[in-house]
């Protein structure tokens, strides 16, 4: 057994230097600020400061926010429906179905995003409208097939015992179909509320630059203004609003299997 644990060292390796460090590297300079030329670096909150004290990053922050949120509501409204009519699918119409939803993603993501803007560039729809177009369109995937997994892996049973004690098919769904798909809706929550809260390249070519979110600014402060200092600590804020967020999801889902 020790000699198979030797094979994990050189991963840690990897992540330390490709995960670890940047983060590491990303706190220091949210954390400090240039000084002069007797005290290089100088240790400070004031870039947190800066950023809390400002209305327009407050408002950018909730707005980052409400996207995801939005995005990730209609992602379950459209996903979980598709996911369950793939379930329904004979094995073979289930393989293909799979497929369809996946090919998309075999292509990259900022040249599906250089299409949509193509479409919708003479589109009466708002910078808003386009964005939120651009999210859905783009992370919908991710909700189908982690609902999917779920019910595809329900046993069939179940749903004939609950008709046979008398529930129909409304009722069947709501008691059994729907709380054994929680998992695969909490994992899809996961994968579209934490990339969609970040973006920045899909409101940057789909919203024509009127509509910044988070990412925006963090993309803006570290390639365009050079302040990395304030671009490190928005970044920092962002990574602990993820984590929270993946934590409250977790949690919900452990409340769930404990239920």
């Amino acid at each position: 057994m020790k000699s198979f644990r030797r094979l994990v060292y050189p991963y840690l390796v990897w992540a330390g230097i490709l995960i670890v460090l940047p983060m590491l590297i990303i706190v220091f300079y949210a954390f400090s600020t240039q000084g002069n030329s007797m005290i290089p670096v100088k240790m400070t909150f004031d870039n947190f400061a800066r950023f809390f004290s400002d209305s327009i990053f407050l408002e950018v922050l909730l707005r980052s926010i409400k996207l995801a949120v939005i995005t990730t509501i209609i992602c379950i409204l459209i996903g979980y429906p598709a996911a369950y009519f793939i379930a329904q699918m004979s094995p073979d119409n289930q393989s293909i179905a799979v497929l369809l939803v996946t090919l998309p993603q075999l292509i990259n993501m900022l040249v599906r995003t250089y299409a949509w803007r193509g479409i919708l560039l003479e589109s009466p729809f708002s910078p808003e409208v386009k964005v939120y177009i651009g999210m859905v369109y783009n992370f919908l995937p991710f909700m189908i097939l982690q609902i999917y997994t779920s019910l595809s892996k329900m046993d069939p049973s179940l749903i004939t015992a609950a008709n046979d004690l008398g529930c129909n098919d409304r009722k069947a769904f709501l008691k059994v179909t729907l709380p054994l798909s929680v998992p695969g809706i909490i994992s899809g929550i996961t994968l579209v509320f934490l990339p969609a809260v970040s973006s920045f390249f899909i409101p940057k070519l789909l919203g024509g630059g009127s509509y910044v979110l988070v990412g925006n600014l963090i993309e803006n402060y570290f390639v365009t203004t050079g302040d990395w200092n304030f671009g490190s600590a928005i970044s920092l804020i962002m990574a602990v609003i993820i984590l929270l967020s993946m934590y409250l999801t977790r949690k919900f889902d452990y409340d769930k299997e404990a239920i």
